[in-house]
């Protein structure tokens, strides 16, 4: 399913193979020999998506861009089922296991291995050949790969990284944070209402 969204229509080259129950929408390029398949949801809201040559997005994968984060994807990438990258930039050779998040303003070097379940956090650099274990967390600058019992130094890299402002605009200290970033993101979400299959 192709939806134009804000005005853009998805480009995909001839050799990909696109799913019946894939969506794609608006500004997305996938390159030659790409395979999305059931139930990936690839959506250029505001930013742009490409995907280089012989990637593959998985069931139920979930790609998504925003004006001030896009999303590149390089060759020969493999997103696992269920796994969510949003606005970030994956190198070459990289491999996304089953489950793993990959958030805004994040960058994955070449041959990088996020193994299932394993979260990539807002604005942290996995350099090339690194490897995050299942379920572990990289976060921050300095990067810092931990496993999910180091809770409290996880929460303290967060606090730096800024997830409500960088993401969504609104200040974390704001009493009522989830009432402003909620109706602000549901704004822009809107956005779809005008969505027209492409």
């Amino acid at each position: 399913m192709l939806y134009e969204h804000l005005g853009s229509r998805p480009r995909i080259d001839g050799t990909a193979v696109i799913a019946p129950t894939a969506v794609i929408s608006g500004d997305v390029t996938i390159g030659p020999d790409c395979q999305v398949l059931h139930g990936a949801v690839i959506t250029a809201e505001g930013g742009p998506i490409t995907l280089g040559e012989n990637v593959i997005v998985m069931e139920n994968a979930i790609v998504r861009a925003s004006s001030a984060n896009p999303v590149h994807v390089g060759d020969h990438v493999l997103i696992g089922p269920g796994a969510s990258v949003s606005g970030a930039t994956i190198g070459d050779e990289v491999f996304l296991a089953t489950g793993t998040r990959v958030f805004n303003g994040a960058h994955i070097g070449d041959r990088a291995d996020v193994r299932v379940n394993a979260v990539v956090h807002l604005r942290t650099t996995l350099p090339e050949d690194a490897v995050v274990p299942i379920g572990w967390v990289a976060v921050g600058d300095p990067l810092r790969v931990l496993p999910p019992d180091r809770h409290d130094e996880i929460a303290e890299a967060q606090q730096e990284l800024d997830f409500p402002g960088y993401v969504f605009g609104v200040d974390r200290d704001t009493p009522d944070v989830m009432v402003q970033l909620t109706e602000r993101y549901a704004r822009s979400l809107a956005r779809h209402a005008d969505d027209a299959p492409a």
